[in-house]
């Protein structure tokens, strides 16, 4: 393994580890904010420190360039989150988990047909697929407690497909040779600006007291610096790195992180069928890593 990929896959991990654990932040900032406050408190707080870290301006974009980040920024960062969120107060958060794990086959079908390298998926990936979502399936409904809503069930698909649509974008945007910390900054101030228009369905509530909550500060500077700004710039670098399916496919792992966190941080239960899901998530996710081959497709 040359050492773009041991860099490339050493970010991915170090992401997911910590977005397999916003789910707890969330789940404790849902008791004082509004979703979409989250969603904009995190992003902002995302964007100031990225501009902290490296306040000198991305220039020198194109249009084209400026569109696809305009998309990217829409898409990874306003409705991925708003449709999660929002298929949330619909049905189950396992239902969610399911859905959302679903987004590394999305981005593999995709790959085939969009872009200028176009990945030929192997047996080993769709094998590897298959493996961890009866993992994730095992992990989410390990209790028992299976609930079917179309409508919630619907948006955490939508919102899976909307991550897939990110990740090639992001794969665009890592051929350019542009700062990863500067381009992700301007994926947040894009996304941040979709945002705006919700405010006039979900109102902010400027109750300031709230920010003084201990817990509540403590989880927003979690989102904001570490969910947010940390882990998009090196889920931006993995992709730039390994590509938009290798990456992808350590989503599969967020249903473990979350399981494994809530049972540390929580005192939840960790069931046998959890930890059989554990297993084959892992197995999943180490058959999909299988080397795709690429072909490259002639500029039009």
């Amino acid at each position: 393994m040359n050492h773009n990929n041991t860099s490339g896959h050493a970010a991915a991990t170090l992401t997911i580890l910590i977005w397999g654990t916003t789910f707890i932040s969330t789940k404790v900032l849902l008791r004082s904010f509004q979703p979409i406050e989250i969603l904009i408190l995190r992003f902002l707080l995302g964007f100031l420190a990225l501009l902290l870290a490296a306040p000198k301006p991305l220039g020198g974009t194109t249009r084209r360039q400026e569109g696809i980040f305009a998309a990217a920024g829409l898409c990874g960062v306003t409705l991925y989150y708003l449709l999660e969120n929002i298929a949330l107060t619909y049905t189950m958060a396992s239902n969610v988990g399911v859905m959302v794990s679903v987004s590394p086959f999305f981005t593999a079908l995709l790959s085939q047909r969009v872009g200028k390298q176009r990945e030929t998926l192997s047996p080993p990936f769709f094998l590897g697929f298959a493996c961890a979502m009866v993992g994730v399936c095992l992990l989410s409904f390990g209790g028992g407690d299976v609930s079917v809503s179309p409508l919630g069930d619907l948006l955490a698909v939508l919102a899976a497909l909307v991550w897939a649509v990110y990740s090639l974008l992001v794969r665009e945007i890592g051929t350019w040779g542009l700062p990863t910390i500067q381009t992700t900054r301007r994926l947040f101030a894009y996304g941040l600006l979709f945002m705006l228009p919700t405010l006039g369905f979900f109102p902010l509530q400027w109750d300031l007291h709230r920010l003084a909550v201990p817990g509540n500060l403590g989880n927003l500077l979690f989102l904001g610096l570490g969910a947010s700004a940390l882990c998009f710039v090196t889920w931006n670098f993995a992709v730039k790195r390994l590509g938009a399916v290798k990456t992808s496919v350590y989503i599969y792992l967020v249903p473990v992180i979350t399981v494994t966190a809530s049972a540390l941080l929580l005192g939840e239960q960790l069931t046998k069928p959890a930890l059989v899901g554990t297993v084959l998530t892992l197995a999943g996710l180490l058959l999909s890593q299988g080397k795709p081959a690429k072909k490259q497709v002639p500029t039009p």
